[in-house]
């Protein structure tokens, strides 16, 4: 192996590295926040991705039909627990919130679709698309069960992913797609060596939307409210904090950064309809590596697991994935054993 090789390896494990970091910040704020193992994040930065696939070819995407199915189910959910707690008055407000709001980038996306957008318009269409989704989901499976153990959340989410995908395989159909790319062209540092400018915009985006992140928790109110939540969910009520409307913030926050990663992803890779479950994998063996509590070792470990998946996929291709999950083992030994178990984990555990 050669050096020209290695930089190549280093350069593709870095771009994938930087989709990781954002996918395991994503991941992380969920869980600081709700105690969920948001599973399904990886399926909806796949959506984003189909979504500008089908501005791109002239057809109405089917992720409208997906966010518009679940913002029904949503607000039959929500009719249904204001009815019985005899507040019929919150229907209207309850229809707005998860119904009509939630519809309103399904109307844009058609409008795109339907005018042949440019391209940047279609980039913001297809994010704002997918921004319903994790909450609309959350509504429908998750918070009825927020005060469940860590457990069942995470089954809860993992039937959520396996939801996405039925409702995607439905609406979407089986085909895979790739977009064009955002940026042209190649840097060139050495005769023998050259980075893509597709590569040197995901590193990029993953850089500014991690400042930007930085600064949302620690300039915005909305952000330390996500702080107070993940450091003390019982505080945060004292305070007048909703831990409910914090999770949807949560949520949403998540929905975006995914699709933003599914825009970045679309050029390098033909993406299906249940693509997303591998992306959210490795994402959170990144969030595994932080502790899902820690951003900075969020992204150590995100550029870790590129740089392994990498040369993993030059010396094996077909062990690639083996190698990039046989990471946790590690990491989770290590952290078993410097882990301090409190009286109220042994209290949950004899339960």
């Amino acid at each position: 192996m050669g050096w020209d090789v290695i930089l190549i390896l280093l350069s593709d494990g870095i771009a994938n590295g930087a989709i990781y970091l954002l996918a395991g910040l994503g991941m992380v704020l969920i869980f600081s926040v709700t105690r969920v193992v948001f599973v399904p994040f990886g399926d909806v930065a796949v959506f984003a991705a189909l979504s500008l696939a089908a501005f791109e070819s002239g057809v109405l995407p089917g992720t409208i039909w997906l966010v518009l199915t679940l913002a029904a189910i949503a607000v039959l959910c929500e009719i249904g627990v204001l009815l019985r707690q005899r507040e019929p008055r919150k229907i209207p407000r309850a229809v707005l919130y998860w119904g009509i709001l939630p519809a309103a980038p399904c109307a844009l996306a058609a409008i795109v679709s339907a005018s042949h957008a440019p391209q940047l318009l279609q980039i913001v269409a297809a994010i704002l698309l997918v921004v319903p989704v994790a909450p609309l989901s959350a509504r429908i499976l998750l918070q009825p069960i927020a005060d469940a153990s860590s457990l069942v959340l995470l089954m809860a989410a993992l039937v959520m992913h396996f939801f996405l995908s039925g409702l995607g395989l439905m609406y979407m159909g089986p085909e895979g797609f790739r977009t064009k790319l955002l940026l042209d062209g190649a840097l060139n540092l050495t005769p023998d060596f050259s980075i893509s400018m597709q590569t040197l915009l995901m590193v990029a985006a993953a850089l500014v939307l991690s400042v930007l992140f930085f600064l949302f928790f620690e300039r915005t109110v909305s952000g330390k409210a996500l702080r107070a939540t993940a450091v003390n969910r019982t505080g945060a009520r004292l305070v007048g904090i909703r831990p409910a409307r914090t999770s949807m913030l949560a949520y949403v926050c998540a929905s975006l950064l995914a699709g933003l990663i599914g825009v970045l992803i679309a050029p390098i890779t033909t993406l299906y309809y249940d693509s997303g479950f591998t992306l959210g994998l490795k994402a959170f063996v990144a969030a595994i590596i932080g502790g899902l509590v820690s951003y900075p070792l969020t992204a150590a470990g995100a550029i870790a697991v590129g740089i392994v998946e990498s040369f993993g996929s030059f010396w094996s291709g077909a062990l690639k994935d083996v190698i990039v999950f046989s990471l946790l083992i590690p990491v989770l030994l290590l952290r078993s054993y410097y882990a301090t178990h409190s009286d109220e984990d042994e209290e949950e555990i004899d339960q």
